[in-house]
């Protein structure tokens, strides 16, 4: 009669981490040292700022004065608080970025998995189209996109032929739907959505998952690099857009915080204190969002340039 022999279970023993130490080398040292003189350079104009916005106006004219204040005036922030509605503005600036972020997100997606994921005439002229108009400076449009405000039909008074009123000037629309999907989100999402294996697609097809379910949950969970990488972009263009609010707008009630810093530009000069103190209030949520989502977003571009 056989009989069975039981051994006790072998415990793995666990592999050292193995050390990936690289050579000391010159080249290695002059990369280090670059990128922390770039580093540096990158930050000092921040650190400054923040300093100038805890300075007194004398302290900020004199010449003999240090990067340091002598005196730190943290009153410099309430008092430019309230030298103009900025709770207001920063209101319509949230609202304006996080409903351009919403957007971008959402149509550029569905638009690059269309053109990855989906075979149909004319995809490639289609995104070739895309390419063409990451091309156009950004300044060019303006002028075509405001008289496509100021004449839309049937809005702010223009009847059927878009004349008699003022159209989408001094509104919502005006700020929210011209620029809210950009052709790099696209590009962008497209390049991602073609690395994901074809398997994905199949097995929820065999599961009876329609097109639009396959790109919501199967497909877009896979790229969240992209999505935070286009959310993070979206929102810092839109926050820090100066010009087109400048343009289409009349009242303070949707002037954006980008132009609300103008109120400490005066006929004697600027108010450089309160204007160094609503900057950097102004600067301080992109940092945030920034230092919360980089890995995502570093890793995004670095994806993106792997493609």
């Amino acid at each position: 009669m056989a009989t069975t022999e039981l051994h006790a279970p072998r415990v793995a023993k666990k592999s050292r981490p193995q050390r990936n130490d690289k050579p000391v080398t010159p080249g290695r040292i002059a990369l280090y040292v670059t990128l922390t003189v770039v580093s540096l350079l990158m930050v000092v104009p921040f650190v400054w700022m923040v300093l100038t916005s805890l300075k007194t106006p004398v302290e900020i004219a004199s010449q003999d004065a240090g990067l340091l204040p002598e005196h730190w005036e943290f009153g410099n922030y309430v008092d430019a608080l309230k030298a103009a509605p900025f709770a207001t503005y920063a209101r319509n600036s949230f609202i304006i970025a996080f409903s351009h972020t919403l957007i971008n997100v959402v149509v550029a997606s569905m638009a690059g998995y269309s053109l990855a994921r989906i075979k149909f005439r004319g995809s490639e002229v289609i995104f070739y189209l895309f390419i063409a108009a990451l091309m156009i400076p950004t300044y060019t449009k303006v002028l075509p996109e405001f008289l496509i405000v100021r004449f839309m039909p049937l809005a702010g008074g223009n009847d059927i032929f878009g004349q008699g009123g003022s159209g989408w000037l001094d509104s919502w629309w005006a700020l929210i739907i011209p620029g809210a999907v950009t052709p790099f989100a696209v590009f962008l999402f497209r390049q991602f959505y073609l690395d994901l294996p074809v398997e994905l697609e199949e097995a929820a097809r065999l599961d009876g998952l329609g097109e639009f379910r396959i790109y919501a949950r199967i497909m877009t969970p896979q790229v969240k690099p992209a999505l935070t990488t286009v959310a993070l972009l979206t929102f810092e263009s839109s926050w820090n857009n100066f010009l087109w609010p400048l343009l289409v707008t009349r009242t303070d009630s949707l002037r954006v915080i980008q132009v609300g810093l103008s109120v400490f530009k005066t006929e004697n000069g600027p108010q450089w204190h309160f204007l160094m103190a609503g900057t950097t209030l102004a600067t301080l949520p992109m940092v945030i969002l920034f230092l919360i989502g980089q890995r995502y977003f570093v890793q995004g571009f670095a994806t993106a340039g792997l493609k």
